[in-house]
Formats: C-alpha cells, sequence, structure tokens
C-alpha cells in the first residue's frame, strides 16, 4: 500500500465508497475489510478518518437529512398558500433524492438496528410530519380535497417520490447508448402534476 495512496485518500471519498458498498451489501452485511477492500486502503488507513463503518453510515445519512431538511427552510417552502409550499416542497424533495442518490438510498433503508439507524428514522418521521402538517394546512384552505386523509396522502405522495431511489439509474442510458436520462428538473415535474392533479381540489 503506498503511502501517496494514503496521504491522498480524503473523508469524502472514503464516503463516497462507504455508502456505495453499504447500499450493496447491506450496512449488516458490510465490514471494515470490506470497506477496506473497495476502498483500496487498508483497515489503518480507515481508522485514521473515522472510528468505524457506523460514523461513515451516520455522515452519509446526515447528507441525505441535511439536504432534505434544508429544503423546508428555502423560501418557496415557508411563504405563500400551503398548497404551493407544499409543492415546492414535493418537487426540491425529488431533486434532492436524484441528486444524492446514493445517500438518500442508504437513508430510505436503515432498519433501526442501531443507535444510528434508530436516530436516522426518527428524524425521517420529523421530516414526515413536517410535510404532513403542510398537508393538514393546505387542505383547511381547501386547496387539497377534503376526502383524502392528510396522513395517508403523505405517506403517498412519499411513497412515489421515495420509489425513484429504486429505479432511477443516471448512468445506464448514457452507457446504453440511448441518450440521456430524465433529468431532475423532469421527474420532480411529473412527480407533481401526477401527485397533485389527485389532490387538488377542482377550484384551484
Amino acid at each position: 500500500m503506498s503511502t501517496a495512496k494514503r496521504d491522498t485518500y480524503t473523508p469524502d471519498t472514503l464516503l463516497s465508497v462507504a455508502v456505495r458498498v453499504f447500499n450493496e451489501r447491506g450496512y449488516d452485511g458490510t465490514s471494515m475489510e470490506h470497506l477496506s477492500q473497495a476502498a483500496g486502503i487498508s483497515k489503518s488507513s480507515i481508522y485514521h478518518h473515522v472510528r468505524g463503518k457506523e460514523e461513515l453510515l451516520r455522515r452519509g445519512i446526515s447528507r441525505a437529512l441535511d439536504g432534505l431538511f434544508g429544503v423546508l427552510d428555502e423560501e418557496g417552502a415557508c411563504e405563500g398558500r400551503a398548497v404551493d409550499r407544499l409543492e415546492h416542497v414535493t418537487r426540491r424533495t425529488v431533486e434532492v433524492l436524484m441528486a444524492e442518490l446514493p445517500y438518500v438510498t442508504l437513508l430510505l433503508r436503515v432498519r433501526g438496528n442501531t443507535d444510528t439507524e434508530i436516530w436516522a428514522m426518527d428524524r425521517r418521521r420529523e421530516f414526515d410530519q413536517r410535510v404532513a402538517e403542510l398537508v393538514k394546512r393546505a387542505a383547511a384552505d381547501g386547496d387539497l380535497r377534503a376526502d383524502v386523509d392528510a396522513r395517508l396522502a403523505t405517506r403517498l405522495l412519499f411513497g412515489m417520490i421515495n420509489s425513484i431511489a429504486e429505479w432511477y439509474r443516471p448512468e445506464r442510458a448514457s452507457s446504453n447508448g440511448k441518450g440521456p436520462s430524465a433529468t431532475s428538473a423532469e421527474v420532480s415535474e411529473a412527480v407533481v402534476r401526477t401527485a397533485f392533479a389527485g389532490l387538488r381540489t377542482t377550484t384551484t
């Protein structure tokens, strides 16, 4: 193992490799040896950057959560009618998922088997609850159908968004010669149009 390779390996590149391996093997099925082999550096070099694989898990999940919660602080999520804010959050959540696909995928796959995973699931519920509040406000304003339960609508909306992580592979289209894959703007617009066509009242 060359000293040059150890010295040039950064926490960010190590995290990228770790998240890829976690998504491929599952967190529980990944050992430090697997991470060492995938990164091409020794386990001692990994420990130079982190305390262990759970710290890498927390860093990866934090990157996804920071992106998602950041959406809720954007101007479009904080000002205007609740239904318009909800559309903004929906659109931007799709864009964050696609921009940070490996990290959000990791977040979506946690099962609560470690302290970090329990923390991540609590944060996910907090995000969902804040969006559900927007749904309730929009319904109270008369902009969403009153016959659709707010919690159910939130689950269906995020079920649609989260499914993108299972099928969206930006590298496939470019590698098979079929042209570029759909952009995040195209996918987010499709999600908004499909979801809100069924959620909005006919008068809005």
